[in-house]
């Protein structure tokens, strides 16, 4: 049987290689975005071309949903479950977003725009 300390010596190499992945990892951006009737918080996203971040989308009220056509992203939000999406946008420009859950008189206003610059 092999002892306790020779298992921790033959692991230690895939610790040590595992924790240096992880700190190589880069650390993506995470923005929270609330979906209520009928706006989104916030509405207005600016972000670096070529950075990845990460959405994460919550419904406060209701079922809503999160439709982002210029990056064919679209997702539906149920209330209290967050909704995380990754997002690399490669061009400058603004991309408008939208729920496309009717949620009620005021839905057409539920939009928001992401703005991408260099």
């Amino acid at each position: 049987m092999m002892s306790s300390r020779r298992r921790l010596l033959l692991a230690a190499p895939l610790l040590l290689a595992s924790s240096a992945m992880l700190a190589k990892a880069p650390k993506r951006r995470v923005i929270r975005i609330e979906a209520r009737k009928f706006r989104f918080a916030p509405n207005v996203i600016e972000l670096k071309a070529g950075e990845e971040v990460v959405l994460e989308l919550t419904a406060i009220d209701f079922v809503h949903g999160f439709s982002l056509p210029d990056f064919n992203l679209r997702v539906d939000l149920v209330m209290g479950k967050p909704v995380r999406v990754t997002l690399k946008p490669e061009r400058e420009g603004r991309f408008g977003f939208l729920c496309d859950n009717f949620c009620g008189s005021g839905h057409e206003e539920m939009a928001g725009t992401i703005v991408v610059k260099a």
